[in-house]
Order: C-alpha cells, then structure tokens, then sequence
C-alpha cells in the first residue's frame, strides 16, 4: 500500500505562487496515477489536477488552468502542485491521491491512497 506525505503549502499574499509535493513510500510510484483536490471550508472536495503514470499527462480543473501545474520526478518518488497567481478563493485544505488507472480521474473514489492534507491560505 502506498504511503503518501504532503510538504510545502502556508500562507501567501493574492497573487503570490507556492508548491505543494507529495512523496511516495515505495518506488512503484512510477505506476500511479497521481490527483490533487482541495477542500475548502463549508465546501465540498473538488479536483484540482493531476497526473497520469503512463505518459505524464496531465488534466485540470477550469478554475486553475493556466495556473496550477502538475508535475512528477519518478527518480524522487515525488509528484508536485505548483500553484501562481493564487486567489483567495484557492484557499483549502490540499491533498494528493494515488490511483491505479492510467488516466487522471476527477473522482476521490478512483484514488487508493490519500496524503495528509496541507493547509494552503491566500490573502487579499
């Protein structure tokens, strides 16, 4: 089962950029597809983006598009959210999820293993 932990995140001005990284336990993490979704409060958890095993595509929410960006280093075991040009409304909690299928699925139900959740806050 793969162990996923969550760096990065904190508090940044409108406008600023930050970057999230999930790292993975177990060298097969080459094999997983990787997603992101945020929850903020009195919302419910919505995808953000994410990125396929198989040839790295990757696939985003409208929101962030031309924003967010989804990236992966296999030789780390590390998938990354780099985030810019942050509004306030990007506030949430934000997680990583591993899944098996070869595509970026928009659905938390497709995703086996989850991160613990960073807290990302963006200020006027």
């Amino acid at each position: 089962q793969v162990q996923l932990v969550q760096s990065g995140g904190g508090v940044v001005q409108a406008g600023g950029s930050l970057r999230l990284d999930c790292a993975a336990s177990i060298r097969a993490f080459s094999m997983y597809t990787v997603g992101w979704f945020r929850q903020a409060p009195g919302k419910e958890r919505e995808f953000v983006g994410g990125i396929s095993f198989a040839e790295g595509n990757t696939h985003y929410a409208e929101s962030v598009k031309g924003r967010f960006n989804v990236s992966r280093d296999n030789a780390k075991n590390t998938v990354y959210l780099q985030m810019k040009s942050l509004k306030t409304e990007d506030t949430a909690i934000y997680c990583c999820a591993a899944g098996t299928d070869w595509r970026v699925r928009s659905t938390a139900r497709d995703y086996k293993a989850w991160g613990q959740g960073t807290q990302v806050t963006v200020y006027p």
